[in-house]
């Protein structure tokens, strides 16, 4: 099968390489996916998951993408809840080779069913922005209707649906970004919208939770704006949870069938929309993630027509 991968650490995204690899197979509670449209996120080369397994010992070549929607293809023993045939989207695990390929093997329980109204790239662009806005604000954040949200990146994959969800749920929400993020922050349902650039983020005032994907000064000048009782919630990289330092609840996105099928729902009948950047194929895809182009939301590679 079709596959990118990736050997050296130290070439970045230039080391990709779209290559021939075995098909896998299904181990115990697993199932094969043919793998109809895929995610990346350019941090996967950061996280040790993506070099090493569990054990620390070298994994590579190593295919990327841990976002997928596709069809089951076969079952491994014991593996309950899918069927062969079903259509799926889901969450891989970080420690395992992922979705940039023809077909993967992954525990059935990260997968959840696809309505078969959900276009396959829709249902790709999902898993890791949806999860990821999910967990940080009702699992982590504890929102609650009333309260005042601060989504940084609101124009981005993940900002997008914080804003959206944030809103549904009865927040207040104050996207940030770049200027020429504005107007889709805005579209996205942000209530107002603060430029990093060139507002000053200290005029924002008191909010009840701040959500950060950006870290470093900004995370720590929007600590201050929390009231009390607040929360700072912040994703990181898989293996890759920093020291406590006070300021925030650092989190690492999971896989939930459950959670994957209300965001799903919520796509179905309009309450969420889809943030979806740039569409390549396989073939095209190491080009596209090599681009110097800025991406505007999620890019999704199509493996199949």
């Amino acid at each position: 099968m079709k596959a990118i991968v990736v050997t050296d650490q130290a070439a970045g995204e230039a080391g990709m390489k779209l290559v021939q690899r075995p098909e896998p197979r299904a181990a115990i509670n697993d199932v094969v996916v043919e793998v109809h449209a895929a995610g990346f996120v350019n941090t996967e080369l950061e996280w040790p998951s993506t070099w090493a397994d569990r054990a620390f010992r070298d994994r590579t070549p190593s295919i990327l993408g841990h976002e997928l929607a596709g069809v089951v293809t076969a079952l491994g023993y014991g593996t309950t809840g899918l069927s062969i045939g079903q259509r799926v989207f889901g969450l891989a695990d970080w420690h395992r080779d992922g979705t940039l390929a023809e077909y993967v093997a992954m525990e059935a329980r990260n997968l959840a069913p696809l309505p078969g109204d959900v276009d396959f790239t829709v249902g790709a662009s999902l898993p890791i922005s949806g999860l990821t806005a999910w967990q940080g604000l009702f699992q982590h954040g504890r929102l609650q209707a009333g309260q005042s949200v601060l989504a940084h990146g609101a124009a981005g994959a993940v900002g997008s649906m914080v804003t959206q969800l944030a809103r549904e749920a009865g927040a207040y929400v104050i996207g940030s970004g770049r200027a020429a993020d504005r107007q889709k922050a805005l579209d996205f349902g942000a209530n107002e919208f603060v430029d990093l650039d060139n507002d000053k983020l200290e005029e924002v005032g008191g909010v009840d939770l701040v959500f950060d994907v950006i870290g470093g000064d900004i995370q720590k000048r929007s600590a201050a704006l929390i009231r009390a009782g607040g929360t700072l919630v912040t994703v990181v990289g898989p293996t890759d949870i920093r020291p406590a330092d006070g300021l925030a609840i650092d989190f690492v996105v999971e896989a939930d069938r459950g959670q994957l099928w209300e965001i799903v729902q919520r796509i179905r009948d309009g309450r969420l929309r889809t943030n979806i950047g740039k569409v390549s194929s396989l073939e095209d895809a190491v080009a596209t993630f090599n681009s110097t182009e800025r991406r505007a939301g999620k890019t999704v590679i199509r493996v199949r027509p």
